[in-house]
């Protein structure tokens, strides 16, 4: 390694502590604060160590309502992500594999899902319209809609790196369509299958604007929602609130930490040899 890589690495790891570590080391000991030294907002260790009693306090705030606000997330995260691994699968393979004129309808109204931005206040009414404004299951239904064309492009780009010839093989030897998707095309998409989880994962567990929009009711909180909790127009209790902020974030660092090499090498996967 000559001496412009060592300085450009040097660099780079700087730049990414600054960026990164930092940040999370000032929510982290304005965590630790109490109210009256956190209302400072210095970066600073704390003169008094409250992390314990902070942490109790914001999971007991308002009977519990963290706790909602976790199971109502994970909720909505593992169905709308097992929804979009399987809808975005199965119209990423008839794009590849099934061309038709229909094709190109379709997969222009892919691209308009990825630039045209969602209107709230026709969506809204969409949801009212159905009976499933206010609901988990329509959450739901709109962390799909909205995740959809980025999933299926995904899969549609890593799909045209599989060999026709296995299609052709399992049509010979009897199996029908679905039977072909689900045995055979399925369990090679592992790869850009990780990415989609975990991508989506992060993304809806960290939603905070549409839960805002189309999820009002204390029952229906999520995790970024109780935020709110904490802030008020007159006074912000910031230790609290950083030790929130604290409390939300850990999930998804830890998720991304441990798969972000699964993330890089599904995406580049369907990149380079799609």
């Amino acid at each position: 390694m000559n001496r412009r890589q060592l300085y450009t690495g040097i660099t780079a790891l700087l730049a990414s502590g600054v960026i990164f570590v930092l940040p999370f080391l000032f929510i982290f000991v304005t965590a630790a604060k109490t109210k009256q030294d956190a209302a400072t907002l210095t970066f600073s260790l704390p003169r008094e160590w409250h992390l314990w009693q902070n942490f109790m306090e914001v999971v007991q705030t308002r009977n519990y309502m963290l706790l909602l606000a976790y199971f109502n997330s994970t909720v909505i995260t593992v169905v709308a992500v097992t929804l979009l691994v399987l809808f975005g699968a199965m119209v990423g393979y008839v794009l590849q594999r099934r061309p038709s004129r229909w094709n190109t309808v379709i997969y222009g109204a892919v691209l308009a899902g990825l630039m045209i931005p969602p209107a709230v206040v026709p969506t809204i009414w969409v949801l009212q319209s159905l009976g499933l404004f206010k609901t988990i299951s329509g959450m739901i239904l709109i962390q799909v809609a909205y995740g959809l064309a980025f999933t299926v492009l995904l899969f549609r780009s890593f799909i045209a790196t599989i060999p026709r010839d296995l299609d052709e093989a399992a049509i010979i030897d009897g199996a029908k369509p679905l039977q072909i998707f689900f045995r055979v095309v399925l369990p090679l998409l592992k790869p850009v299958t990780v990415t989609v989880i975990v991508v989506q994962s992060i993304a809806i567990f960290n939603d905070f604007t549409n839960p805002l929009y189309y999820l009002p009711g204390r029952e229906n909180v999520t995790v970024q929602l109780t935020l709110y909790n904490f802030q008020g127009q007159f006074q912000t209790q910031f230790n609290l609130l950083f030790m929130n902020i604290l409390l939300v974030t850990i999930p998804p660092l830890i998720v991304f930490v441990f798969f972000n090499r699964q993330i890089v090498a599904g995406m580049t996967a369907g990149a380079v040899k799609g």
